[in-house]
């Protein structure tokens, strides 16, 4: 079964848009890395504040590759606290802290 990992992105008030604009410029950006299922980035409502940054991985080895390779980068954390602009300028961090939640599948109602 597949590994979830969920990012939970504290974001003061008033950055979410330019969060949500960081990670849209970098969509694709993961889709290549071999055992990736796919992504989800939540906008919260009803009083949470933090955004969750969902991944789906086929098992933890390919998640573990994935997040050493953009360590070694410099990129890790993608649209929220990628320091360098589209022309190499310097960016501010839009989260002020996040919190990485890890969990395997056990059910899921789209696999036979």
């Amino acid at each position: 079964m597949s590994i979830v990992k969920i990012n939970a992105i504290s974001v003061p008030e008033g950055a979410g848009p330019e969060l949500e604009k960081r990670f849209a410029a970098r969509k694709q950006a993961i889709d290549s890395q071999p055992g990736f299922e796919g992504f989800q980035l939540l906008r919260p409502v009803a009083g949470e504040d933090r955004y969750f940054v969902v991944t789906r991985w086929a098992d933890e080895e390919s998640y573990n590759a994935w997040r050493d390779a953009e360590k070694a980068s410099g990129t890790h954390g993608g649209g929220a606290h990628g320091s360098h602009g589209a022309h190499g300028g310097e960016r501010k961090p839009v989260a002020s802290g996040a919190t990485l939640l890890e969990f395997e599948v056990v059910l899921d109602s789209l696999e036979p």
